[in-house]
């Protein structure tokens, strides 16, 4: 059979499919034929020749996977989160240091107030902590009450000061002075230890929390029996501040006592997310 026979059985067979359908409309039948047609002229080549039939569709088949995986691998990924932890020295000591007065008026105990706070304040900055490192932290008026008969007995006024030492190893001596000049009215209410400057130390934490990421990621994508591809994104997240829990107050000849400080080692923690492609 020639070529142009082979076109006329196709057209008739399309024929035939339309004539067997009764109930077919003629839009239907319509748009029917202009898709047989559409067939016809997407196998013929160039000079009006016509592709195998076999040949046609083994290249629409290939097309169709081909795209289908493309669609597939562009919207699948595989997420990581790396945690890299370091340790360092601390190198600054913040104190919350109180000053608590009471009496039967509110005027009087905040009068009272003002003169030993003003005189720890003092204190502090003989001892060598810049004013810049000083902080009025919290003010406050509260009334006392009776439970009995629901009657107030009088007021307490509390100043608190946040000072910031960066000479650790005075660190005692200055708590000592603030608990000399403001006597049993004196409360240590926190003390942590700090690096100033962690950037160093955050950079290597980065670093290790960034490789952590890669290999997990590079397991998932092994357990998985898929290749990762590039990164879409890096992410870094904030880790858990460590609790420090709050020191227990001090008065009186306990705060004017030795006050031997130890700051140990601190960690520093940083958090990665790292976002692959998967290849395939």
């Amino acid at each position: 059979m020639g070529k142009s026979a082979f076109i006329m059985v196709v057209v008739a067979a399309g024929g035939l499919a339309l004539s067997g359908c009764a109930g077919v409309s003629q839009d239907s039948a319509s748009e029917s034929t202009t898709n047989e047609s559409a067939a016809i002229a997407a196998t013929t080549g160039p000079a009006g020749s016509v592709a195998p039939w076999t040949e046609a569709a083994g290249a629409a088949g290939a097309a169709v996977v081909a795209d289908t995986a493309g669609s597939g691998s562009a919207g699948s990924s595989i997420t990581a989160q790396g945690t890299g932890t370091v340790s360092g020295t601390p190198d600054v000591v913040t104190i919350v240091i109180g000053v608590q007065t009471q009496s039967a008026s509110a005027q009087t105990a905040l009068d009272d107030n003002n003169k030993r706070a003003a005189e720890v304040i003092g204190a502090l900055k003989e001892s060598g902590v810049a004013p810049a490192d000083l902080q009025t932290s919290q003010l406050s008026i509260t009334p006392s009450y009776d439970e009995k008969v629901q009657q107030i007995t009088g007021y307490q006024v509390t100043n608190m000061v946040t000072a910031k030492l960066r000479e650790i190893s005075t660190a005692g001596a200055v708590i000592d002075a603030a608990g000399k000049t403001a006597g049993d009215a004196v409360r240590v209410q926190q003390l942590a230890f700090s690096i100033d400057d962690d950037s160093a130390l955050r950079a290597q934490a980065r670093a290790d929390a960034v490789k952590r990421a890669q290999a997990q990621a590079k397991q998932m994508a092994d357990a998985a029996g898929v290749q990762l591809g590039a990164i879409r994104s890096i992410t870094e997240t904030s880790a858990a501040a460590p609790f420090i829990p709050p020191m227990a107050s001090a008065a009186g000849d306990t705060a004017t006592a030795s006050v031997p400080l130890e700051p140990g080692s601190q960690e520093l923690s940083v958090v990665i997310e790292v976002v692959y492609e998967i290849a395939g």
